[in-house]
């Protein structure tokens, strides 16, 4: 169950108790009159953090090494939902999307290819457009991790994602292209462990 949905059903349930404390008429007007203020505010916050994590930021935790170096595992970040309707989703944009063949999951990868782009590995290197990208290409791991794929053309629409951790990610190299519309938001902060605290590059 989504945290917006429990966040929903935690909304109904304050819903239901504020009416049924405004019933007890056995209780004093004062007592109920401070329950339900008290109960107006929770709902308020709760339609609050309805409204973040819908429509704002939402947390996320990493639970696998897929995106090392630049994401740990454990690392918790916080993800822009808000940023791509004032900005382009761009190549090397961190980003959180809903895996293709289980939307139920969400996924945390890499852009590497926009629509139009042509993209392939050479002994591990990413070329888009026939252009080699150093800048998509992870830090570590290359020199045992030699790896070769495509060329693949991305479809309007879609997105090519690579995990940074290109030895151990499954990405579009195996679940193929990524739809636009299944993009949650940009990674942009890792705000837990304490000493990884930082911007996602």
């Amino acid at each position: 169950m989504s945290i917006p949905v429990l966040i929903l059903l935690a909304a109904a349930a304050l819903i239901v108790l504020r009416l049924a404390v405004r019933e007890l008429y056995g209780l004093s007007p004062t007592f109920r009159r401070t329950v339900v203020e008290t109960i107006d505010a929770a709902l308020f916050a709760v339609v609050l953090a309805f409204f973040i994590i819908t429509f704002v930021v939402q947390a996320f935790f990493i639970p696998s090494g897929s995106m090392e170096p630049t994401l740990q595992i454990g690392d918790r970040i916080l993800v822009a939902k808000f940023y791509y309707r004032i900005a382009p989703i761009q190549r090397g944009d961190v980003i959180v999307f809903r895996y293709p063949l289980n939307p139920g999951k969400d996924f945390v990868k890499r852009v590497v290819g926009l629509p139009g782009d042509r993209v392939e590995l050479r002994q591990g290197v990413v070329y888009v457009n026939g252009q080699a990208r150093p800048d998509l290409t992870p830090t570590r791991g290359d020199a045992s991790c030699v790896q070769n794929y495509g060329p693949k053309t991305v479809t309007q629409g879609h997105l090519f994602v690579l995990g940074d951790n290109r030895c151990n990610s499954e990405d579009s190299r195996f679940f193929g292209l990524v739809p636009v519309r299944n993009v949650v938001g940009r990674a942009v902060v890792v705000y837990w462990p304490p000493h990884r605290i930082g911007l996602v590059h």
